[in-house]
């Protein structure tokens, strides 16, 4: 029982990128009170600046201290040159994020552990080859775009650049050191790494991801498989065998370079034995010695280089080949985990069965070729010479992305102009909006929100993945189409047209907001959205995306939230936003893993406006098993409580789900304080607010001000759920005073079936 020296820690942690401190504490002003600048611990201030005691906290009848603190961590994804380039690593992060998506192997299965041992390989492959592709094509762009031809004498290319520049050792000069500066460049983003400020393991347990050990064998791998592919070029390519004996030993040893790094890479070696200092410079000695060779024995030319067009659709084939192999491996493996969620209900299982990682690598691998093929176009047109030529197979890339636009916006029409509405005329005003409504106007405006909402989250993963797939499916029949029958069709002319359109207007767009961020970092809250999304996670697959920011807040979460239980009488509730809600969940199964059940019971979690049930934990079933959720649930004794809104696009409901109407009460199934899942219902309370076990359903609109709370009119959607009077009274419930009732026997549904 709460004591008169009881006191409530609320600690804040902001969500997508664009929240100020003011937002996140609901206050005027704020100020610092712990942290490194990166990972910021602030609170509200006076009118001096100095930190002010927190707003106090209605419960249990009487006013109980509460003090308010926040967690800011956008600096690590947002602000500065050198983080608004991280844009132009989205596929490689994508690449990234699919190791994540695994699924899980079945413990004391020897063939799935072996399955998920060659996708891991597959994919640390499929990486190393984009990196190559990247490379590869903006060695097409340095190189023979700009330094072959656009710099050849008479070309009629930038007629304002003198003809000293435009000598054979100039050109191949110009051309291969910005190539030396971008790998030296992604080395060092693969380096970074943010500093935490705690104590503890960061490694083990449920729902804690970890640093892949692997990550410096694979930094080196993927620098010297960067160098091995720019000299590759300058050597002819992988199918040219040069004549002369120098350039053939060295045309040799590159390709064995490069083979060996695809092995390297697909059984895991840790090159951490060898002398990376000794191989990156074997490498850069090879780019060096095969730019003079191209220099000394016929020069550049006037026209294309003859190894552009083998390496860009040498590694192009390549990592079609990988992910199709990935795909086709994918396939056993989430068929050997499905007996790990067969017995969950459609909205909890997996997506795609677990097989979605595979077209998620396929996307990596049409944004890698469409970004390099739109940058290149753009470049073409912009220098003003349209004879300068680019790969044969940019031709198959526009029209690959002409075609996935245009049934990317027929899905689309198809989806929010037809679709939408049709589910909200057959199902009308829904019944649980009838329960938290009290006026006509606001359950109509209520009912077209949670339609729309209620689609995008169920639907909008499947268009994103139909998309992918027909696309991945439409490239490869136009590669058996050019290469196997050798045939253009005449209507891959309107379709090349908008995808050189789309591609260029992508690449020029952005490289715009690239250059916007870094000289206005306010303004770059939509590219700041994206880094927050995919530097959630760990480097795994590929090394070269920027450095997880999670690693760092959760253990700092969980020192900071030690730092106050170390008062006897304090209680904390980690409260989370967004994507704050996952690492304030994170940092609370850390919590219950190390700390006593004393300490543990004054320790609770809020969400609000989470993604976790519907997104994140059906696309990463392996890291966010229900199982620990379940678990997580249990150790707090149901302190976990989620604000969710059926408006809300972004997040919905977290610890239950199945839910009806009948006789005026809303029924489901959800986690128990007791361990494991169950039937749990719900009544109305004098606001609307429905509380479904863990959930707390919020009424959007608001119903009128009451004039003892702060109060937003119109639909609030994923926006301000502080200014909910409900956000106290889970607070509170967090904090362990006060607990709702959980369910009845006779619910609509039965228990939960039985764990295989």
């Amino acid at each position: 029982m709460p004591g008169p020296d009881t006191r409530v820690v609320e600690i804040r942690v902001a969500g997508l990128v664009g929240t100020s401190g003011e937002t996140l504490l609901d206050a005027v002003s704020t100020v610092d009170v712990a942290g490194d600048g990166l990972g910021r611990v602030i609170r509200p201030a006076d009118r001096l600046r100095r930190p002010a005691p927190g707003p106090v906290l209605p419960a249990l009848g009487r006013s109980i201290p509460r003090t308010l603190e926040g967690y800011l961590w956008h600096g690590m994804t947002s602000g500065g040159a050198a983080k608004a380039t991280w844009a132009l690593l989205f596929p490689f992060s994508l690449a990234n994020v699919c190791f994540w998506m695994l699924p899980p192997i079945p413990p004391g299965r020897r063939l799935a552990r072996l399955l998920g041992a060659v996708c891991r390989g597959l994919l640390r492959v499929g990486a190393l080859l984009l990196t190559m592709l990247l490379m590869g094509q903006l060695a097409a762009i340095a190189l023979d775009l700009f330094a072959a031809q656009c710099l050849a004498p008479g070309s009629g290319c930038l007629p304002v650049v003198p003809d000293v520049p435009r000598t054979a050792g100039a050109r191949i000069a110009v051309g291969v050191l910005p190539l030396l500066a971008v790998i030296f460049v992604l080395h060092r983003i693969s380096s970074a790494t943010w500093a935490v400020h705690a104590d503890g393991d960061l490694t083990g347990g449920p729902l804690r991801m970890r640093a892949d050990p692997e990550t410096p064998a694979l930094r080196c791998l993927h620098t010297v498989a960067a160098l091995a592919s720019v000299a590759l070029l300058l050597l002819g390519g992988p199918f040219r065998v040069p004549g002369n004996s120098a350039d053939l030993v060295a045309w040799i040893i590159t390709l064995a370079v490069v083979l060996a790094t695809v092995v390297a890479a697909a059984i895991g070696v840790d090159t951490g034995r060898f002398a990376r200092p000794g191989v990156l410079a074997l490498a850069t000695l090879l780019v060096v010695v095969a730019a003079v060779r191209l220099v000394v024995s016929h020069g550049p030319g006037a026209g294309p280089l003859p190894g552009t067009n083998g390496v860009v659709e040498g590694l192009g084939a390549a990592l079609v080949a990988v992910t199709v192999l990935f795909a086709l491996f994918l396939a056993p493996a989430a068929l050997l985990a499905r007996p790990g969620w067969k017995h969950k209900p459609q909205r909890l299982r997996p997506w795609m069965g677990g097989w979605a990682a595979a077209p998620v690598l396929a996307l990596a691998g049409l944004l890698g070729g469409g970004f390099g093929a739109g940058l290149a176009e753009a470049l073409r047109r912009l220098s003003g010479a349209e004879h300068l030529k680019v790969p044969d197979t940019y031709l198959l890339v526009t029209v690959l992305w002409g075609a996935g636009l245009a049934l990317a916006a027929v899905l689309g029409v198809l989806g929010f102009a037809v679709a939408v509405p049709l589910r909200r005329l057959r199902r009308g005003i829904p019944a649980i909006v009838e329960l938290m409504e009290h006026d006509e106007r606001q359950e109509a405006q209520a009912a077209a929100a949670w339609a729309r909402s209620a689609w995008e989250r169920r639907h909008l993963h499947h268009l994103a993945l139909a998309v992918a797939s027909a696309m991945s499916a439409g490239g490869a029949a136009l590669l058996v189409l050019r290469f196997g029958f050798g045939l253009v069709p005449r209507w891959f002319g309107p379709l090349s047209a908008i995808g050189v359109v789309a591609l260029g207007a992508l690449a020029a767009g952005l490289l715009r907001v690239v250059y916007t961020a870094a000289r206005t970092p306010q303004r770059s809250r939509h590219l700041g959205a994206l880094a927050d999304l995919v530097c959630f996670w760990p480097r795994a697959a590929h090394p070269t995306v920027p450095p997880c920011y999670a690693l760092k807040v959760v253990p700092e979460l969980a020192a900071r939230a030690r730092e106050h239980l170390a008062e006897p009488g304090t209680r904390v509730v980690l409260s989370g936003y967004n994507l704050g809600s996952l690492l304030t969940i994170m940092a609370a199964a850390r919590l219950a893993g190390e700390l006593p059940e004393a300490d543990l019971e004054r320790v609770g979690v809020l969400t609000a406006g989470s993604p976790l049930q519907w997104g994140y934990q059906r696309a990463f079933p392996a890291l966010l098993p229900q199982e620990a959720l379940e678990r997580l649930f249990a150790d707090l004794d149901g302190r976990w409580r989620a604000l969710c809104r059926g408006t809300d696009i972004f997040g919905g409901g977290v610890t239950t789900w199945r839910h009806s109407v009948a006789d005026r009460r809303l029924h489901g199934v959800g986690f128990l304080p007791d361990g494991g899942c169950g039937p749990v219902s719900a009544a109305a309370d004098a606001n609307g607010v429905l509380i479904l076990g863990g959930d707390h359903w919020l009424p959007d609109p608001l119903r009128g001000p009451t004039g003892r709370h702060r109060w937003a009119p119109g639909l609030l959607k994923h926006q301000d759920y502080v200014v909910d009077a409900e956000w106290d009274h889970a607070v509170a419930m967090a904090a362990g005073l006060g607990k709702p009732s959980w369910g009845e026997q006779g619910s609509l549904f039965g228990d939960c079936p039985p764990k295989r």
